[in-house]
């Protein structure tokens, strides 16, 4: 490993997965799926160093192959399938404090399993969080097609509004779309949070989140999503795939 730096990227991929098995390491256009972020985040110029946080051994290796570095490997009881964000990056925060003497100012979340991204906009998230002093920390949404408050829950089998009570107009559901606030929906593709945030206030992005738009690329969450994913990986993802194509074929 090499010094001190302002901007890091976390990559978070651990071994075990209950939605589909091993997705971390299966074949997305010739490579492994984790292979597409860590090339992303070696791609873009604001990220001095991708760290890889994971359980696995085999994910180490395939992680260090593509140009991750792999420092630690993470403790179990962060690795189940119930473990949030949060214990993952301060663990990953206070290893690098502890271990080598430095704390970033800055951690760029890049999940696996969102694989198709532009490295531009991990530099335009950085930027502009660099730019929101207030801001504590910034999260990638995509426009929802429609607004959420379109929509219904389910009450005793009877439908009503979102977040009202029975009693509720549920005529108002019919209006117009142009009437409703539009609704963002959180994605994996690029986050950036302040590791004094996590040391200080113990929250993962604090108060004053940025909304970052960023294109509906789609994310690993079932089997069926591999496909999907393939026969979009050069519309979303293609200087990714180029750079993979060129070094690692």
């Amino acid at each position: 490993m090499t010094g001190a730096c302002e901007v890091i990227a976390l990559i978070q991929a651990r071994g075990g997965s209950k939605g589909v098995a091993g997705k971390n390491i299966r074949d997305l256009g010739g490579h492994p799926l984790l292979a597409w972020s860590v090339a992303a985040s070696n791609m873009a110029q604001s990220i001095e160093r991708t760290i890889l946080s994971t359980d696995s051994e085999e994910i180490a290796a395939i992680g260090s192959k593509y140009g991750a570095e792999v420092p630690f490997m993470r403790p179990a009881e962060f690795s189940s399938d119930t473990a949030t964000d949060y214990p993952v990056i301060r663990h990953a925060i206070e290893w690098l404090r502890d271990e080598k003497e430095f704390v970033p100012e800055f951690v760029v979340q890049i999940r696996p399993t969102t694989p198709l991204r532009d490295p531009a906009l991990i530099d335009m998230a950085v930027a502009r969080l660099k730019a929101a002093p207030d801001a504590t920390g910034l999260r990638s949404v995509f426009k929802m097609p429609e607004s959420a408050w379109k929509n219904f829950e389910m009450q005793d089998g009877y439908l009503m509004p979102l977040g009202v009570g029975p009693g509720a107009d549920t005529e108002a559901a019919n209006n117009p779309r142009q009437g409703f606030a539009a609704t963002y929906t959180g994605q994996g593709y690029v986050d950036v949070v302040r590791s004094s945030v996590i040391l200080e206030q113990n929250v993962t992005y604090g108060d004053r989140v940025i909304g970052f738009e960023t294109p509906d690329c789609g994310e690993v969450d079932v089997e069926a999503d591999f496909r999907k994913l393939e026969f979009f990986k050069e519309d979303f993802g293609g200087a990714v795939f180029e750079y993979l194509q060129e070094n690692y074929s």
